[in-house]
């Protein structure tokens, strides 16, 4: 039996999963701050994730020596050529990084990686039983947002990597800060740290996306409006992209869609609006109904 192992590395934590095809045999979570150490010591900070990787890798290997390779779905611009991380937005100071040789010269298993969000399209697009020439949008909303597209059937990382990075689209000309660099990202609105934002400047005070969502379905109508307005910039962006690769199906996942009650429906109704009229009501637009396994599958998938 060939497994495979799929790694989902995110800004506070890593998810570590076995796989046989798309069966989920064993999994694994941990929690890392990998964004704090590396806003601060860049150089250290890789060699902890590597580490880390190397090592949870190497004790789940001790279960299930069968494993024959290994898949990383990392938060970043990864050259489809030297598999080196370009940029990490949201892993700052990690530039032309090397993580998959480091980690395979350890483990001794081959070792690919790819950004995070395509290697969730790619399970989202299996898990929906989708096939060529049929295309796929994956949007993941959690410590950033990242996007993924399957296109009939291949995932789409484009010439330098960079391809579908969603969440640096502009929606407000010269607004909020964003990591990487520019501003008015949509990831500095629809994030949970967009989420943050939009509550403390509606409300004056700084809780976390959690406590946010606890306050939303408490009833408190500016947490509420926290999580519509990240839909509403959402949206925005959505329709943006969708003039571009007219792609049918959409699905939203990551931790911040937990609040989809209040997010889509200001979602549906900015993208009505702001789609081109042949677009309007063309696109299918769900959920993940993952259970938060999509990047660890298909990374799996990518090994």
């Amino acid at each position: 039996m060939a497994l495979r192992i799929g790694i989902d590395v995110g800004g506070t934590n890593l998810r570590v999963g076995v796989f046989d095809g798309l069966k989920l045999l064993h999994q694994q979570r941990f929690q890392a701050d990998f964004s704090a150490l590396c806003k601060q010591q860049p150089n250290q900070a890789l060699e902890r994730i590597i580490d880390l990787l190397a090592e949870q890798i190497s004790s789940v290997l001790q279960q299930y020596p069968q494993v024959e390779s290994v898949g990383i779905g990392f938060p970043g611009f990864i050259d489809p050529v030297t598999q080196a991380i370009i940029q990490s937005p949201n892993l700052p100071g990690l530039h032309h990084a090397h993580i998959a040789k480091p980690v395979a010269s350890t483990i001794k298993r081959p070792v690919h990686i790819e950004n995070d969000a395509l290697c969730a399209a790619l399970a989202e697009y299996h898990l929906a039983q989708l096939a060529p020439p049929q295309s796929l949008m994956y949007i993941g909303l959690g410590t950033g947002i990242g996007g993924g597209l399957i296109y009939r059937g291949q995932p789409f990382p484009g010439d330098h990597g960079v391809a579908m990075e969603f969440g640096h689209l502009i929606v407000v000309p010269d607004g909020r800060l964003c990591g990487c660099g520019n501003h008015g990202c949509v990831e500095q609105y629809a994030s949970a740290g967009g989420v943050v934002q939009n509550y403390a400047q509606a409300s004056g005070q700084h809780l976390s996306a959690q406590q946010i969502s606890q306050k939303a379905q408490q009833g408190d109508v500016a947490a509420q409006q926290a999580f519509a307005e990240a839909g509403r910039y959402l949206a925005i962006a959505m329709a943006h992209a969708a003039k571009i690769v007219d792609i049918q199906h959409w699905v939203l996942g990551g931790g911040v869609m937990q609040a989809q009650d209040w997010i889509l429906p200001a979602l549906r109704q900015q993208l009505e609006r702001d789609l081109i009229p042949v677009l309007r009501g063309a696109l299918d637009i769900r959920v993940s109904q993952s259970d938060d396994i999509a990047g660890m599958l298909g990374a799996a998938l990518l090994a």
